[in-house]
């Protein structure tokens, strides 16, 4: 058997390093972001209130519900009657002190300005408190 002799200038095989470095580097780069997205959801330990077996549609339909509204000329509505912001003041009251788990509703005109219906919403929150809510319209999917 003959052997190749080193001087038959023949050039000596390499292993090319740099493809499998970059294989190296996204992997070691996909478990980065891996374990930083599971340590970022632990970060937050919030216990979530649980609901009966009701739910919450059981829970809201017991709740009794003064809607005001907003129209585009910015009078104030309840029952389908113009109120002024005295009786306004009155009518949530009598609502709020009848019903002490009732909640106001204040459904406003889309073609409102926002600051329109911020100013309603601070002056029924003034009376209400956190029991003001706005009420919007949910997109269909």
């Amino acid at each position: 058997m003959r052997f190749k002799n080193k001087r038959s200038g023949a050039p000596l095989p390499e292993v090319n390093l740099v493809p499998m470095m970059d294989v190296l580097m996204t992997v070691l780069t996909f478990f980065i972001i891996v374990s930083m997205t599971l340590t970022g959801q632990q970060i937050l330990n919030l216990n979530l209130p649980r609901t009966s077996g009701a739910g919450a549609d059981g829970e809201s339909a017991k709740l009794k519900t003064l809607v005001v509204g907003l129209n585009a000329d910015r009078q104030t509505i309840i029952n389908n009657q113009p109120v002024s912001s005295d009786q306004l003041a009155q009518q949530m009251q009598q609502f709020l002190s009848e019903n002490p788990n009732g909640v106001v509703l204040l459904k406003a005109d889309r073609e409102l300005t926002y600051n329109a219906v911020a100013q309603l919403l601070k002056t029924m929150q003034g009376i209400g408190g956190d029991r003001v809510s706005l009420a919007i319209e949910r997109r269909p999917n």
